[in-house]
């Protein structure tokens, strides 16, 4: 199924075709990246109709996590979030509405509203093998078995104790949760949050790349604070820091100096 979701412009009204401005364009771009928490007029929001289902959507996604556990949820797909749904009273099974909404939001063409990034995850019902996957000590994350493993245990020999794993292994409905929790705390906005993290499928967690911070550092690891790092320091001086998303990067998400390029 390939859908668009339904939504309207912008803030103050119809879009400006800026077209004939690249310069102005490119600017623009530049500060929506660096200041990307900040409504734009160019912003694309969800329709209001559609925020009774994100918000039951996003109320489901968050009681699953709960009850199966953060590490597990990570891995879970969608065929899975299906089923756990119907087996649990207390998260309850997914609606019509909310199923198609899920849906709309993974097919969306979500260069309409930002994001210019590669698709690694073209289709919703795409499951994480576990044998491929392992879980890391003292993390709550997994890692895929191979180069991404091998290149997490280099960091770790060479960086030292200091550094941790912040985020491993994601699933579509992982970045689901994380997507349509950003989008609900932005009223909607679909291109802040877009500027924030890859929308469901988009995200190179779901292959291999994943994150990393400061030991005891907190939120702070997802944060241009952690450039003040000595851990940030010592990645970018042994070469091991290949951003996925740099400063001022062409995909429409903001700087990433915690996420490791592995794919």
């Amino acid at each position: 199924m390939t859908a668009r979701p339904i939504v309207f412009a912008s803030t103050s009204g119809a879009v400006e075709d800026h077209s004939n401005q690249f310069d102005s364009h490119i600017k623009d771009q530049l500060l929506k990246k660096r200041l990307f928490n900040k409504v734009y007029d160019e912003d694309i929001f969800l329709d209001k109709k559609l925020f009774p289902v994100l918000d039951a959507s996003l109320a489901r996604l968050i009681k699953m996590q709960k009850i199966v556990g953060y590490a597990n949820f990570c891995l879970l797909n969608f065929d899975d979030a299906i089923r756990i749904g119907k087996s649990y009273s207390a998260i309850g099974s997914f609606s019509k509405k909310e199923l198609e909404f899920f849906e709309m939001i993974f097919y969306s063409r979500v260069n309409e509203y930002g994001f210019m990034g590669e698709k690694p995850i073209k289709t919703i019902t795409e499951k994480i093998i576990k044998k491929k996957v392992k879980k890391i000590p003292a993390t709550g994350n997994y890692l895929y078995r191979g180069k991404p493993i091998e290149l997490y245990n280099q960091i770790k020999k060479k960086v030292g104790d200091d550094v941790i794993l912040t985020s491993g292994v994601r699933s579509v409905m992982k970045q689901f949760l994380l997507f349509l929790n950003k989008a609900s705390a932005s009223c909607g906005n679909l291109s802040m949050a877009s500027r924030s993290l890859a929308p469901p499928g988009y995200s190179f967690h779901g292959i291999g790349d994943f994150d990393v911070g400061k030991k005891g550092y907190g939120i702070h690891n997802f944060t241009e604070r952690f450039i003040q790092t000595k851990v940030y320091k010592k990645l970018i001086n042994l070469g091991y820091l290949k951003f996925r998303y740099e400063r001022d990067n062409n995909i429409g998400v903001r700087f990433e100096p915690w996420h490791i390029k592995v794919v």
